[in-house]
């Protein structure tokens, strides 16, 4: 009964999603140069590193390849989890409109409707320059089968953390109606800072992003066994694989804080 629930939320998810792409696609150009943009923006981050490195010969015992192998997986994992849910950071918007009402009065959940509303493929090229980057960056590692499954595991518990924060700090608005930059800060912010190797911050930071806000399960311990490192700050080997625990532990806590903010919604009276 669950098992069919899920799968007719994510085909209502789907269905909404794909009325926005078929509406961007009326302009075609205009979708082009959008993601051919955004993918051209978000490189330059890139090429910042590889400039950086251009003067110095590791960051922190980190070569190149390895920050790459860092960055890509932390963009990826990020640019999965803003293609789909991204447009729950505009929930303040949906309060202070009225929109919001309006979803609540169609036969599909909430979080679904917010989820796909607005949906954008145009995304696709923050998606795109973070695989091309993470791809160079997966000829460096010795695989082994082991290696292949953490490694999968990463990018999907990666999105799933990200997913979480997204959803749980957009819920903020529920409050507060405005506090964008906020959830922002935490988003991206924490997928700017999963983009270094952690060593470089103090360990009190790197406690805080692994039981606070966990975006060190994003990238930073399964790459240390991907890498065949180990944990500078000397932190357990066993949180190397505990990646989809956080992703789920992330997931739940999103998801009890979105129920706490629709109960206290009470509409904008208009």
């Amino acid at each position: 009964m669950a098992e069919a629930g899920a799968a007719l939320h994510l085909r209502s998810y789907f269905q909404i999603a794909w009325l926005w792409i078929r509406a961007a696609w009326q302009y075609p150009t205009s979708f082009v140069l959008l993601a051919l943009g955004n993918g051209l923006i978000t490189g330059l981050d890139f090429v910042g590193l590889w400039i950086m490195f251009a003067h110095l010969d590791d960051l922190k015992g980190f070569t190149l390849h390895e920050v790459a192998l860092l960055y890509g997986s932390a963009s990826l994992a990020l640019a999965v989890a803003d293609t789909a849910i991204g447009s729950v950071e505009r929930i303040g918007t949906y309060i202070r409109t009225g929109r919001l009402d309006q979803m609540l009065t169609k036969p599909v959940p909430l979080l679904v409707q917010v989820c796909a509303d607005q949906f954008t493929l145009r995304r696709l090229g923050r998606l795109t320059q973070a695989a091309v980057v993470f791809g160079w960056a997966c000829t460096y590692v010795d695989w082994t089968p082991l290696r292949v499954l953490v490694a999968v595991s990463m990018l999907l518990s990666g999105g799933l953390v990200f997913f979480g924060l997204f959803v749980g700090f957009s819920c903020v608005q529920f409050w507060t109606t405005d506090a964008t930059e906020f959830a922002n800060a935490f988003t991206y912010g924490g997928a700017t800072v999963t983009q270094y190797p952690l060593n470089i911050f103090p360990r009190e930071v790197l406690v805080g992003l692994t039981f606070v806000i966990p975006v060190a399960f994003v990238n930073w311990y399964p790459c240390l066994y991907l890498l065949g490192r180990s944990d500078p700050a000397g932190m357990p080997e066993a949180f190397q694989f505990a990646s989809p625990l956080a992703g789920v532990l992330t997931m739940a806590a999103a998801l009890l804080v979105w129920r706490s903010g629709v109960r206290h919604y009470t509409s904008t009276g208009s």
